[in-house]
């Protein structure tokens, strides 16, 4: 019967109704003087999002793993060697794709928790003389595992090797909810998706393409044809779209950067990390452990917290959805059964915020954890009256 309970998972984010309406449209002409009108500024707009002025933005209708696609079947050619590092189920899917689509794939193993090894990057690089890297992939913030990685590291990394390859980043649980510098830090793709910081349905792949990328697509030689870049740019330069685009999806991300603006990316970048910092100070309180093994390393929109031995993280996830009618995220991968996941990104504040923690203690104490029920909303309250506006 009640359906409007948040839900505390990593995405699909909570749907502000302002959004929801702006999407409950009818149908309409894409190739009518009111979509060019809309599209052009859009696509600049999210140039801001982003972090870049000389870079291009390109929309799919996809989820963020048709922009994964995207991002290596317009730069690479079949048997080019990538370099990534496996520390999460994320960058673990981009491997497998990569390795599907014929690619050579040099695999650095991470513990899971850790980040993206800026050092261990260095040295791949520095003993690839011949310069037969053709790319280096790296997940900004590891949803499985609640870890950040320091993209600006991985370009320092790149730029003492003095080597020339593609730098692509898939931002999609960070990207409009965390900074992220596309042109400071030189990344060359970088790859979203709708429904997460901005709280839309999923179904829209959200990429940002350097020209240095643009470069490489001309002698890339992977097939592509619904991800081809040179169509899609070709066609929104004329105000359109080379074949239907989601429209509903177009406006409810037009309505999207009106709020995010209207908050300010900075004021929107401070909330996320005030209520990530909320959510630690309430597992720190609960006695239990994140995954990230580092506090430079930990998400501002999502926590993975590990459970105490002899407990499973899945009946703690389905008791609280099936008593009180909240979800959470499960643990993923390694994670599976010995974490579960807070996702504290998109619409939220922190009342919102301590309603989750309320439930996930009761459920805890309904499950015999070892935790005195109301300690971990009591120490998030007390981080959140220190810091309310």
């Amino acid at each position: 019967m009640f359906e409007q309970n948040p839900i505390f998972i990593p995405g699909p984010t909570n749907i502000p109704d302002r959004l929801r309406h702006a999407m409950n449209v009818q149908s309409s002409d894409h190739r009518s003087p009111d979509f060019v009108e809309t599209l052009a500024p859009l696509l600049q707009d999210c140039k801001k999002v982003f972090g870049t002025q000389s870079g291009e933005v390109v929309l799919f209708p996809s989820s963020g793993t048709g922009g994964w696609e995207a991002a290596i079947c317009n730069t690479l050619s079949p048997g080019d060697k990538v370099l990534i590092a496996r520390y999460g189920m994320f960058s673990h899917r981009w491997i497998d794709m990569c390795q599907r689509h014929g690619l050579d794939v040099q695999i650095i193993e991470c513990s899971w928790g850790s980040g993206a090894p800026a050092d261990e990057f260095q040295r791949a690089l520095s003993a690839d003389t011949q310069h037969e890297i053709k790319a280096v992939l790296v997940t900004h913030n590891e949803t499985a595992t609640g870890v950040k990685s320091d993209i600006g590291a991985v370009r320092e990394a790149m730029d003492s090797s003095a080597h020339p390859a593609l730098l692509l980043v898939d931002c999609v649980s960070s990207l409009a909810s965390m900074p992220f510098e596309m042109d400071d830090w030189g990344v060359d793709i970088a790859v979203s998706g709708s429904q997460k910081g901005f709280m839309l349905v999923t179904g829209m792949a959200i990429l940002g393409v350097s020209q240095k990328a643009l470069a490489a697509m001309e002698n890339a030689e992977l097939s592509r044809t619904f991800f081809d870049f040179r169509g899609m740019m070709a066609a929104n330069a004329q105000g359109g779209f080379p074949y239907t685009p989601p429209l509903q999806l177009i406006y409810g991300l037009r309505e999207s950067l009106k709020m995010l603006f209207e908050e300010g990316l900075d004021n929107v970048y401070a909330r996320h990390f005030r209520l990530a910092e909320g959510v630690r100070q309430a597992v720190k309180a609960w006695g239990l452990d994140l995954c990230a093994q580092s506090p430079e390393l930990h998400s501002h929109t999502v926590s993975a917290i590990y459970v105490p031995k002899g407990f499973d993280s899945n009946k703690l996830t389905d008791h609280a959805f099936s008593k009180y009618g909240v979800s959470f995220g499960i643990g993923l991968g390694e994670m599976y059964g010995k974490a579960f996941r807070i996702g504290h990104l998109g619409s939220l504040t922190d009342t919102m915020v301590l309603s989750g923690l309320a439930t996930i203690e009761m459920a805890m104490a309904d499950l015999d954890y070892p935790i005195e029920l109301g300690e971990g909303v009591r120490a998030a309250q007390s981080y959140f009256r220190k810091t309310a506006a």
